[in-house]
């Protein structure tokens, strides 16, 4: 054994004067594990004496060149990742000025509609006077006429009388009527009779019409409860118009009126937020008392009311939740509305399009911007879960 191990020592002295490389069988082996193909023809060059130290650098130089177009698709991949995004913020930054431009024409013209609106009424209102003085004027004549008859050839053509269409008015006299059941009046209009009665006092001085010569005057009850019907129901004008005995276009005109004489006269005194100290202690104690939670000063909740799909920005009033709920395609606006202990309502913001999400809605609001300004220090609204910037709302408050 030991003179075996000295003839190996000696092999291994005499091929070390050589100064061969091994490496080239190092490397020939990692590939022959990762690619056996290339082992095999890496082999078969071996066998045919081509230098080791070339075949290295070519296969450094290969790898390295692998490398270099991989790390270059890599950022030719980021950037255009990157312009893509860049192209997507910019469609989207053009869509919120689009969608904010159509908004403030929105608002402008139903603005110039409702002063155009009140124009005609008082055209109208004008019109009603010089008709019932022309009655007036011709009652006058034909009792004088009847006093003092003229001969055949000076009798005055006689006037056409003006036709009315004869409707049934029988269902909403049977409402208005005081034995109506109070249960069954709740059911129909959605609020007590007492509620109704307070409405149509508040309101009676701003739609109330005059008689005329020609007709009468529809009664503030009647005009008031086409609206809340209206309202009430959603069910379209022209069943509305065969229940309350009225012209389509007669009830349209008093939806109308009404909803603007309760944004003028109603809102204003009912709508207002806590601001003096005493109702505000008020009703933190209330809602303290109700859920143990200190210093609340409201609830806050946002709904969808569905609409027809508009002919401008019909996506930004597209409702993804109620369209997928119901399998049925849906368009909707948002009503955000804070209220006290007892339901009253003490802020209220309506008309951002369906798409929005509830925080987005809030950050809009006048709510958002009176916490933003510090003007709700040392009190909480509270909401659901839909309010993720809630907490970054409350940074303002306390």
């Amino acid at each position: 054994m030991s003179m075996t191990t000295n003839h190996h020592h000696l092999d291994h002295q005499q091929h070390g004067e050589e100064n061969h490389d091994y490496s080239y069988y190092y490397s020939f082996f990692q590939e022959a594990v990762s690619d056996p193909d290339m082992a095999l023809s890496n082999s078969s060059s071996s066998s045919s004496s081509i230098d080791s130290t070339s075949l290295h650098n070519k296969r450094k130089k290969k790898t390295t060149t692998a490398i270099t177009q991989l790390i270059g698709s890599l950022e030719m991949l980021d950037a255009q990742e990157k312009h893509e995004q860049l192209e997507t913020e910019r469609a989207s930054e053009q869509d919120r000025a689009l969608f904010e431009s159509n908004h403030q024409q929105k608002v402008q013209s139903m603005l110039d509609y409702y002063s155009h609106l009140q124009d005609y009424h008082s055209d109208l209102d004008s019109s009603d006077r010089i008709r019932s003085k022309r009655a007036r004027l011709s009652s006058a004549a034909s009792l004088s006429a009847a006093e003092n008859p003229l001969p055949p050839q000076q009798a005055q053509p006689h006037h056409r009388r003006l036709w009315v269409k004869d409707r049934s008015k029988a269902w909403w006299e049977k409402c208005n009527h005081p034995d109506f059941p109070e249960e069954e009046f709740k059911k129909a209009f959605r609020m007590s009779r007492a509620t109704f009665d307070m409405i149509c006092e508040e309101l009676g001085s701003a739609v109330a019409k005059e008689d005329t010569m020609l007709r009468q005057a529809i009664p503030v009850r009647q005009r008031v409860a086409v609206c809340v019907w209206r309202l009430a129901t959603g069910e379209p004008l022209r069943l509305v118009s065969k229940r309350f005995g009225l012209g389509i276009s007669t009830c349209h005109k008093l939806v109308l009126e009404v909803c603007a004489a309760i944004k003028s006269v109603l809102m204003p005194k009912f709508l207002q937020w806590p601001s003096d100290p005493q109702s505000a202690e008020a009703i933190k104690a209330r809602f303290e008392a109700t859920s143990g939670i200190p210093n609340v000063i409201g609830s806050m909740y946002t709904t969808h009311v569905p609409i027809i799909a508009p002919k401008v920005s019909v996506s930004y009033y597209f409702n993804r939740r109620h369209t997928e709920r119901n399998q049925k395609t849906s368009y909707s606006i948002t009503v955000q509305g804070v209220v006290d202990p007892r339901g009253v309502f003490t802020d209220v913001c309506i008309g951002w399009p369906g798409s929005m999400q509830d925080d987005q809605v809030l950050e809009k609001s006048a709510l958002y911007q009176r916490a933003a300004n510090g003007l709700l220090k040392g009190v909480w609204i509270v909401g659901g879960s839909g309010y993720p910037l809630m907490d970054w709302v409350m940074e303002f408050i306390e």
